[in-house]
């Protein structure tokens, strides 16, 4: 048996997990098995399109309860460093400058369970991620990415309230 990854998150990214999970069982389980129950009164489900489409998102609720629950059982929440931290670490919000476009972004950094880039968290395993962690407000970090190279200056590190 192999020994099951880690998965590292923020205090919030583990609530949201959990909410998550109770969300799918509860809620989203009762409303599926009623969307089934109705497609089967409808007849003959061979034919039934309704009846399909109910049991390919059973499927799939099922498919994430049980992805939640592994995450769950391996998480390792990271709490926040608060106490006079100055260095990135997961958890931090980092203001950054691109140098050459003179533009600035902001990114949290969190565990890749977690990551949402379109709502700015960037997991620690990610290129921006990496090049970031340890590093400090003021000092550049230059990241190889897919169209090149980025160079960014660190404005700030925050840490969550």
């Amino acid at each position: 048996m192999t020994a099951e990854k880690e998965v590292i998150l923020t205090p919030e990214g583990l609530a949201k997990l959990e909410n998550e999970l109770e969300n799918l069982k509860t809620v989203k389980r009762k409303e599926i098995a009623a969307r089934i129950k109705q497609a089967i009164e409808f007849g003959d489900i061979s034919e039934n399109s309704e009846y399909d489409d109910a049991k390919n998102e059973q499927a799939f609720i099922e498919r994430r309860i049980m992805e939640l629950g592994k995450m769950l059982r391996n998480a390792k929440v990271v709490e926040p460093i608060k106490n006079g931290e100055e260095s990135v670490q997961i958890g931090a919000k980092v203001v950054l400058k691109d140098i050459e476009l003179d533009k600035e972004c902001s990114y949290t950094i969190v565990g890749s369970a977690e990551a949402d880039p379109m709502n700015n968290k960037i997991s620690y395993e990610a290129p921006v991620g990496k090049a970031l962690l340890g590093k400090k407000e003021g000092d550049e970090v230059e990241v190889v990415i897919p169209v090149g190279k980025v160079v960014y200056q660190i404005l700030s590190v925050s840490w969550p309230e």
